[in-house]
């Protein structure tokens, strides 16, 4: 499936997939029914900050402060990569879609 996400994309977990913390492996991973995939910490914040109401452009703005660098590209890049897998979506489109009858 392909995804286009753009700046104005308001990225959000698939409603079955969670960001939870592995004991044994200590580091966080994205669970979602058919699997899990293990994150390092920037996967990790990136995606604590995909609560469906920040854009992608909001993100990197957040995160490029915090690491003092221009991030964009990774941030969307990393979100277009994970919403291929459909386990993000982008809020902004599910909301303006017409409701089924």
């Amino acid at each position: 499936m392909t995804v286009a996400f753009t700046g104005d994309s308001r990225p959000a977990l698939w409603r079955f997939a969670r960001v939870d913390f592995d004991p044994v492996r200590q580091r966080r991973v994205l669970l979602y029914p058919e699997g899990a995939i293990l994150l390092n910490d920037t996967a990790a914040e990136i995606l604590a900050l995909c609560d469906g109401a920040r854009t992608i452009d909001d993100i990197a703005v957040a995160l490029g402060e915090r690491y003092g660098a221009d991030v964009r590209a990774d941030v969307l890049d990393y979100l277009q990569q994970l919403g291929e897998r459909e386990l993000v979506r982008d809020a902004t489109a599910s909301t303006s879609a017409p409701t089924p009858r």
